[in-house]
This record gives C-alpha cells, sequence and structure tokens, in this order.
C-alpha cells in the first residue's frame, strides 16, 4: 500500500514540472525587461505610437554662452541731436566768415583808395577775426561730439548714428531692431570670422534668433570682466533693460555626433537617457551624460552610434514597461 501511494505521488510530481517547463516562453514576454534590455511586442508597439528614427552623424559647431543686455540709445540720440545742431552751427559760421572774408577785402579796396578810414578796416578786421574765432569754434564741437560718442559706441556705431542719411536710429525707433550688449566671459573671444551669434531673452536655445555684429566696444559690463561687443537683432520680443541669453560659436571645438529630438529625451531621478530599438521587439536604455541645445532637438556626442534606431515618440511608455517588471507579483 505505501509502495503504490509513493509511486502515485512521484508520477503526478513529474507531470506538474513538464506541465511547468512547456508553458516557460522561449524569449521574455511583452514588457519583460532583464539585465540589459526592454522586450515589447509589435502589437504593443504598433498600438502605443512608438516611432524611431535612424541616427546620422553631424558636425557640430561647439558653443559658449555668454550674457548680454538690451541697451537704450537714447544717449546716442542725443549725441545725434547736438552733433546736428553743431553741424548746423558750423554751417552758419562757414557762412558768415565767407561774408566777413568778402567785407574785408573789400574794405581794404576802399582803403587804398582812399574812400574810407581805418576805423572801418579795423572794425571789419575785428568782425573777421570774431567770425574766424566762432568758426574754429563750432568745427572743435563737432569734433568734440564724435570723439566723445566713439568713447562710448566706437568708431562703426558712431559712423552710423552720425551720418546725415543714416537710417540705423530709425529702425530702433520703430522697434524693428534692439542694441545689445554682448560680455564674453573672461577667458573667450570672438573670432574675427564671427559676425553672427544667437540670442533669446528666456535662455531658450531651440527658439533663439539670430543677431549681427555691429562693432567692439570699448566699455565692457561692470558686473563682468570679458571683452564687450555690439550686436543689432529683432526687436519684436526683446525690450530695453532685458538680459539676454547669447549662444556664440567655439571656433576652436567642431565636433562629431548626432542630433535627436526633443521627444526623445527622458528624465528621470535628474538623470537624462533615452531608448534604443536593438531589435524588432528588443529596445535598450542610454544615459546621456553631455547634451548641447541646438534648433533641432539636441546634440549628443557621446553614448550613441550612427544608424542606431533612437525612439522619438514612446519613450515614456517603456520606462513604464521597465518599473513595472521591478515590481513583484503577488506570487512573489
Amino acid at each position: 500500500m505505501n509502495v503504490l501511494v509513493i509511486a502515485v505521488f512521484f508520477i503526478f510530481s513529474v507531470t506538474l514540472v513538464s506541465a511547468d517547463e512547456d508553458d516557460k516562453p522561449n524569449a521574455p514576454p511583452s514588457g519583460l525587461a532583464d539585465s540589459e534590455f526592454i522586450y515589447l511586442s509589435g502589437k504593443a508597439q504598433s498600438l502605443s505610437g512608438l516611432q524611431t528614427k535612424k541616427l546620422t552623424t553631424v558636425s557640430h559647431q561647439a558653443e559658449f554662452t555668454a550674457y548680454a543686455k538690451a541697451i537704450n540709445i537714447q544717449p546716442l540720440f542725443e549725441l545725434r541731436r547736438r552733433y546736428l545742431l553743431a553741424l548746423t552751427e558750423q554751417n552758419g559760421a562757414v557762412a558768415r566768415f565767407k561774408q566777413a572774408e568778402q567785407s574785408i577785402k573789400r574794405q581794404q579796396d576802399l582803403f587804398r583808395d582812399g574812400a574810407t578810414s581805418k576805423r572801418n578796416l579795423q572794425l571789419q578786421q575785428a568782425q573777421w577775426q570774431t567770425d574766424k574765432a566762432q568758426l574754429d569754434a563750432s568745427g572743435l564741437q563737432g569734433k568734440a561730439i564724435v570723439e566723445e560718442s566713439r568713447l562710448v559706441w566706437g568708431k562703426k556705431l558712431t559712423e552710423r548714428a552720425l551720418a546725415m542719411d543714416s537710417d540705423l536710429l530709425g529702425d530702433f525707433l520703430s522697434g524693428q531692431k534692439i542694441l545689445l550688449q554682448v560680455t564674453l566671459p573672461a577667458n573667450k573671444q570672438l573670432a574675427n570670422t564671427i559676425k553672427h551669434i544667437e540670442v533669446d531673452a528666456t535662455g531658450n536655445r531651440s527658439i533663439a534668433i539670430p543677431a549681427e555684429l555691429v562693432s567692439a566696444a570699448l566699455q565692457t559690463d561692470s558686473t563682468a570682466q570679458g571683452e564687450s561687443y555690439f550686436f543689432q537683432a529683432d526687436g519684436s520680443h526683446i525690450r530695453f533693460g532685458m538680459r539676454v541669453v547669447a549662444w556664440i560659436p567655439d571656433q576652436d571645438k567642431e565636433q562629431s555626433g548626432v542630433i535627436i529630438p526633443k521627444s526623445a529625451l527622458i528624465w528621470h531621478l535628474d538623470q537624462a537617457f533615452v531608448y534604443v530599438k536593438t531589435a524588432a521587439e528588443q529596445f535598450s536604455r542610454r544615459n546621456i551624460e553631455y547634451f548641447s541645445p541646438v534648433s533641432e532637438g539636441y546634440f549628443v556626442n557621446k553614448g550613441l552610434n550612427t544608424g542606431e534606431l533612437l525612439v522619438t515618440t514612446g519613450g515614456q511608455m517603456l520606462l513604464s514597461e521597465e518599473f513595472k517588471v521591478q515590481i513583484p507579483s503577488e506570487a512573489e
């Protein structure tokens, strides 16, 4: 009797083990992650709208950031007003001096002919000297205004602002343009080949607008020690006094890497990462230690390779699947 019970129990146990072995799949089921990969069936990928993009190598000009201030150019308007007034006074002085020269020549001829007195000739000579002094003073006044403007605004901006037919100030008056004073970090320089940079008042690189170099500034920002430059940019969204972030190409640092869209970058516990599709139903998580904002998204030069399939839509869903696997079931 005992032998019969033991035999039956042995057969039943073997049957259960065999059934368990038959139920095991050859690969982890959809959503299950092992030490390196996450598995998701093709049907689940389709239903979730998961999308990928094949990565290609690009060359990226490294950038460094600097800070700029939108300058109120009212003092430059005032200098222009004073300069134009000085020019008007100088033109009047020139006209008066020419008339004085003609008058003294006439008095000299009359004096030689005995038709006028010496006193009249002396009075005319005194008037000539007065007009000559006024002409010299008006010329010096205009020159002083130009030199004052150059000390503050630089040669090029002064020439453009004080020109009789200048349209520069008109663009600033209408708000179409804004003048920015960009101050570089103390250890950085602006390469001679750089004529344009990117700026944005909110610090968002993806919506930055171009700014055009005007000239070097002779005076720097009192809060910084780096070189300073004037740039002009579209004034639609930048107002006087605003602090603006500038992205400046670093000519000595050109890098190779890939561009990833913003939607591909996932954040969790202050760490940035992306998902890469390594097989038809297999995905791998990659930590991204360095990324630089660009207009198309982010530039990455480490951790991703050309030809890999980057998950551009659906990364959050893969992260959720990864969390599900880490939660133990009730049976466990």
